[in-house]
């Protein structure tokens, strides 16, 4: 059988690799060499050297966008990991109609970015309205927390189920062991409970990590970075840049590949934190 899967191996493989180097190694390398140029087509290229990547940090909205999204993230990876923790174990206690509460919060996850966003936006800005008349639009600060509650909303059903399956998979023994021990509730859960989770929280965070940097949809949908762009994160300002301003196509490129690079190196600092504890327990 082994015999038979290593000679039959490329042909099966082919096209993944295939489509993978079409669809992703190739726009990527192009890209690369396109932030270097001033283009409108790929067919009018001019390559002008770093001059582009000199623009983007003069570029005060670009920069306010980083640390924009830098806080969103911050506040996002935190309040979905304890929510989503704090929810899975909830349902994991055995009571009446777990596996129902874990359906309605897991939902929100199967609705698209967009619809979702337009949702909100109608429930948030009704609800700002009538208690504040306001709506997110009138400060950065409500377009935070309506974009923090928004993937929120969206993705702790999610990260619940990851970590139900985490929790599920602690050994009773150890449990009991820790109570034999004398252990609290609070230190059994912080000694042995969450210790044993660490692939499961190496997951959600990356995954949150990851998802709040890229997050578009939702950031278009309910602010479009207002007011004044003062709500803009990093994906939409690159979208505006690269087709709402005339002739900054290859700003907005560069702008991408210091996008790619950021979220690369946060994202692999993270794991190589995270799989550390992981090998520590």
């Amino acid at each position: 059988m082994e015999k038979a899967i290593k000679k039959y191996f490329p042909v099966f493989a082919l096209p993944t690799i295939l489509a993978f180097v079409l669809g992703f190694i190739i726009p990527f390398i192009l890209g690369i060499y396109l932030s270097f140029c001033k283009f409108t087509t790929l067919d009018n290229a001019e390559y002008i050297g770093l001059e582009n990547y000199k623009r983007i940090f003069g570029d005060e909205r670009f920069i306010h966008a980083i640390l924009f999204t830098v806080m969103f993230t911050i506040v996002s990876v935190i309040s979905l990991n304890i929510v989503a923790f704090a929810v899975a174990k909830a349902l994991t206690r055995g009571f009446f109609g777990t596996n129902f509460f874990r359906t309605v919060f897991f939902m929100p996850n199967v609705i698209g970015g967009v619809v979702a966003g337009y949702i909100l936006k109608k429930l948030i800005d009704t609800i700002l309205t009538i208690t504040l008349e306001s709506t997110m639009t009138f400060s950065a600060k409500y377009g935070f927390w309506a974009l923090v509650i928004a993937i929120a909303w969206q993705q702790i059903g999610y990260l619940m189920i990851i970590y139900i399956a985490g929790i599920q998979n602690v050994p009773p023994d150890l449990i009991e062991a820790a109570k034999i021990d004398g252990a609290s509730k609070v230190q059994t859960l912080f000694k042995v409970t969450i210790p044993m989770l660490m692939p499961s929280i190496t997951i959600c965070v990356f995954l949150t990590l990851t998802n709040s940097f890229k997050l578009f949809d939702q950031n278009l949908t309910l602010t479009n970075g207002d007011p004044s762009t003062k709500s803009e994160m990093l994906a939409l300002n690159i979208f505006n840049t690269f087709y709402g301003r005339v002739g900054q196509s290859g700003v907005g490129q560069a702008k991408a590949v210091v996008f790619t690079i950021m979220v690369a190196i946060v994202a692999l600092l993270q794991l190589s934190f995270t799989r550390r504890k992981e090998v520590q327990q």
